[in-house]
């Protein structure tokens, strides 16, 4: 078995791959039927199938996604329409920041602390 894709149910496909596609590189596709994807380097595809309820609950799975650099990389998902939730987190495991993507759908990037044997 592998993964083929990750799917997120939205009101509007286009601007979501659009989204995805600006902060995690690859060209968004619009497919028929009000579809679209992208394929970022390094990842599988994230699909986008358009549904007529708004999200209306949090999330029971979310992408956290490793940065060089918490700041920056929240920079660049605000410029391109995510929102921040809260403040940068910091634990024993690392920091991380939750933010949503322009539909509401909660992600986080994440800085895993250093190893330490």
């Amino acid at each position: 078995m592998r993964l083929d894709q990750i799917v997120v149910d939205c009101l509007e496909p286009a601007r979501l791959v659009r989204f995805w596609a600006g902060l995690l590189g690859g060209e968004p596709v619009e497919r028929e039927h009000g579809w679209a994807h992208v394929v970022p380097p390094g990842w599988p595809r994230i699909s986008f199938q358009p549904v007529p309820e708004p999200k209306a609950v949090k999330n029971r799975l979310h992408l956290d996604i490793d940065v060089d650099d918490l700041g920056a990389a929240t920079k660049k998902a605000t410029a391109l329409g995510a929102t921040t939730q809260g403040d940068v987190q910091t634990d024993e495991q690392g920091s991380f920041q939750v933010l949503l993507d322009p539909a509401g759908n909660e992600f986080c990037f994440v800085r895993p602390a250093p190893y330490r044997p």
